[in-house]
Parts: structure tokens; C-alpha cells; sequence
């Protein structure tokens, strides 16, 4: 895997992500510290609507920028959102009141989910080998759980030296790191493209999301993800410093066994997924998110807090690690970014749900009817899953082209069964607009 990062214009790219993944780690948590320093004890309801902005930028910004990734100057377009992402961090530490908290969130996730869809266009382009992009894939996988890990552990160390304003400023270095290695490489130009209208780029990706059952099947994955994903994220500095009382460091090292446990899953499964498939390791990791959020009703103490996360975290990136692997089956290379950002906004909409209602519940009813509310949610989303996502996941189908002329040159593809039908990969564009039913 790591023998991709031999191509200079991927390293800078990667670690340019690697770096402002950590800062942005870092502000999450000194966000849920300031969102607590302001608030008190309402302090999940405060970071539950933080964290719902984010996600309505996300699901409002990133498919528009997708459609306009390959026709804009990516380095000066990734460069331009870097410095804006730092500027805003600069102004964290000032907050006062928390509507500030919430003007300032928008802005730097509105430049995050421009930033997020152009950096994925054009790693392709850099990588046009299919096994090294793959490769890549997996690697961005574990640089996303490596962050989980290892932000909540700088932060804890920081924490022992300084206030958890200061952490903010990890956040600024990274965005401006990353912006200095994005300018230290020449990135290719956007591919030429057909031209079509602007609403058919926007919604390319999330039109062939939902004709596709595996796609479907990892949306309903996606909001079991989001339910104990929110419990964990918005409620954890609920649980320590306001059940519990216990310090700041502990919060942090509660974050740490979460990205702990998701670390461990991340480097284990490429290895599972050669002779396990991504369906049955994504419902698996499905049902241990779900065991260790009904387990938390009945948690004694902060003991039991870390290796509850910490299984969480394991089933959390089982359930997410396989998705670039769902997408790249799914897709046209031409159609990549659009997919991608599909992804990126609809998981992206189930955080939208997810999190004021954590933050909500939590606030209003107590920790454990959350636990249960989000166990449930969780439970439904893997039923569906198991419905809508068929366990005999084929690539190649049989399928009718009662409109094509025999003479088409669409029927030289795949294997050829008489009476305008022929099996081949099935992938979801112009000439196959639907999922053919099973015969």
C-alpha cells in the first residue's frame, strides 16, 4: 500500500491531508471544550447544532463543487480554500457566545466541503493506474482513522501544557502546512469533459447513488454510522466532565480509545476483506456499533467507557473502510467525482439527523433514552441494509435492450443470451438509467 506515496505529486497531496486532518482534529476537540466552557451542561445541545451546520455545508456545498472540480484550477482552488479554512480558524479562540461558534462553523466547513470533492477529482489524475488508486483509497481510509486516534492524544498531551484555546492554533499550522505542500506540486489540468448544464453535474452522482441496490444498502450502513458515530462525538464530553466529572485529559483519552478501536479495524481489514465480503463486514461492523450503544445504558463508570468506545470504534470503521471499494465497482471513471461527492453529501445528510438529535436527546432526556433512541435507529438502518442490499451482490447481470438495434455496438459487450439480452459489470449511465429486476 505504502508504495504509492513513491510518486512525489501523491506524498505532498497525502500528507497535505494527513496534516489538516490532525489540525482539524484538534479543533473538534477543543471545540467540544469550548462548546462545554460556555455552556455547561447544555453543552451537547450547543455542539449537536455546531456540528448539524457542518453537515448542512457539506450536503448543501460539495456537490456543487464537485461539478465544478475538473473545469477550475485545482492548486490554486485547494490552495485558496486552505487559507481561507486557516483565516477562520485564527478567529476560534476569540468566541464568546455561542451564535459566534456557530457563524464561524459554517464558513470553515463551506470551504471544507469545496476543499474535500476537488482533492478527491484529482487524485485519480495523479494515480490513473486503477490498483494504485485503490491503493489510495485505502490509504485516505487510514489517515482518516489515524486522526481519530492520534488528534485526541496530541490533544490530551497539550492539554497538560496549555488551555484548550491554543489548540485552535494546531488547526491554523495545518491548514497552512497543507497549503504549502498542495503549492509544492504540479497537479494535472481538469480533463475536458461534455459539456451539460449545471443541475446535470450537480446531481449525476446522486442519481446513480440511488439506482444502485449496493449503493442504497451503504446509504442505510451510512445512518447506523451516524447514530453511534453522534453518540460518541457530540456526547463524550457529556459523559466524562458532566456525569462522571472528571478532567478535560480524560475526554480526550475517551476520543482516543474510539479512534483507537477504529485504527485496529482499518489495518485488519485488508487483509478480511480477501476472503470475507465487504457486504458481510459492513453489517457486521453495523451490529457491534449497535451492541456497544445498548451496552452503554447500563455503564458503571469511565472504565467501562474506554473499551465500550473503543468496540464502537472497531465496528465504526468496519462499516465504513469497504465504501470506496462499493464505490469504485459502482461507477464510470468518468463519473468518479460525481459519485464521490454523492457519497460525501448523503453520508454527510445522516450526520445532519444524527447529531442535534444526540445533542437534543441527551440534553432533554438524559444519556441513556439517547443510547436507546440511537441503538434503534441504528438497528433500522441494518435492517434496511440487509433488505435493500442483496446478499448475491453480482457485478455482472443479464439484461434488455429492447431499444438497441442489433446492429449497436453496445451488444460486442459481455456475453451475448438472445432475445436482446446480454450479461455484463452493471454500471448505472445513459444507456443503463435502472437496475434491472432479477429474472
Amino acid at each position: 500500500m505504502l508504495e504509492i506515496l513513491s510518486n512525489r505529486t501523491y506524498r505532498h497531496l497525502f500528507s497535505a491531508q494527513v496534516i489538516a486532518l490532525i489540525g482539524t482534529g484538534l479543533a473538534t476537540v477543543a471545540l467540544g471544550l469550548l462548546a462545554f466552557d460556555l455552556a455547561g451542561a447544555d453543552a451537547g445541545t450547543v455542539l449537536g447544532i455546531a456540528l448539524a451546520i457542518k453537515m448542512i455545508a457539506y450536503v448543501g456545498v460539495a456537490p456543487v463543487a464537485a461539478a465544478f472540480a475538473e473545469r477550475l484550477p485545482r492548486r490554486a482552488m485547494l490552495v485558496s480554500l486552505d487559507l481561507v479554512r486557516a483565516g477562520i480558524a485564527v478567529l476560534l479562540p476569540f468566541v464568546t457566545e455561542v451564535w459566534q461558534i456557530y457563524v464561524l462553523i459554517f464558513l470553515l466547513q463551506s470551504a471544507s466541503a469545496g476543499f474535500t470533492p476537488t482533492f478527491q477529482a484529482t487524485i485519480p489524475d495523479v494515480l490513473p493506474d486503477e490498483k494504485d488508486y485503490t491503493r489510495a483509497l485505502s490509504l485516505s481510509r487510514l489517515a482518516y482513522d489515524l486522526e481519530s486516534l492520534v488528534s485526541p492524544m496530541l490533544a490530551a498531551l497539550l492539554l497538560t501544557l496549555v488551555s484548550f484555546h491554543t489548540l485552535f492554533a494546531g488547526t491554523v499550522i495545518g491548514f497552512l502546512a497543507s497549503a504549502a505542500l498542495v503549492v509544492s506540486v504540479l497537479l494535472p489540468s481538469p480533463k475536458p469533459t461534455t459539456p451539460c448544464p449545471i443541475y446535470e453535474r450537480t446531481t449525476r452522482g446522486m442519481r446513480i447513488y440511488l439506482a444502485t441496490p449496493r449503493l442504497r444498502g451503504l446509504l442505510a450502513v451510512n445512518m447506523a454510522v451516524a447514530a453511534a458515530g453522534a453518540m460518541v462525538i457530540v456526547n463524550t464530553v457529556v459523559i466524562v466532565q458532566g456525569a462522571f466529572g472528571l478532567s478535560q485529559q480524560s475526554t480526550a483519552l475517551a476520543l482516543a480509545a474510539f479512534g483507537g478501536g477504529s485504527m485496529l479495524a482499518a489495518l485488519t481489514l485488508p487483509r478480511l476483506l480477501e476472503t470475507v465480503s465487504d457486504r458481510a463486514a459492513m453489517l457486521t461492523g453495523v451490529a457491534l456499533m449497535i451492541a456497544g450503544l445498548v451496552a452503554g445504558t447500563v455503564m458503571p463508570g469511565f472504565m467501562m467507557l474506554l473499551p465500550l468506545w473503543f468496540v464502537i470504534g472497531i465496528g465504526y470503521s468496519s462499516a465504513q473502510t469497504p465504501s470506496g471499494r462499493l464505490l469504485r465497482r459502482s461507477l464510470h471513471p468518468e463519473d468518479r467525482p460525481a459519485l464521490f461527492a454523492a457519497q460525501f453529501a448523503l453520508s454527510h445528510a445522516c450526520w445532519l439527523v444524527t447529531y442535534p438529535l444526540a445533542g437534543w436527546l441527551g440534553a432533554t432526556l438524559g444519556l441513556n433514552p439517547t443510547f436507546v433512541v440511537l441503538a434503534v435507529m441504528g438497528a433500522v438502518a441494518l435492517a434496511a441494509a440487509f433488505l435493500i442490499w442483496p446478499a448475491t451482490d453480482r457485478e455482472t447481470v443479464p439484461h434488455k435492450h429492447p431499444e438497441l438495434p442489433d446492429s449497436d455496438p453496445h451488444w460486442k459487450e459481455g456475453t451475448p443470451s438472445g432475445g436482446h439480452r446480454h450479461a455484463h459489470a452493471f454500471i448505472i449511465d445513459d444507456l443503463h438509467p435502472q437496475w434491472p429486476r432479477e429474472p
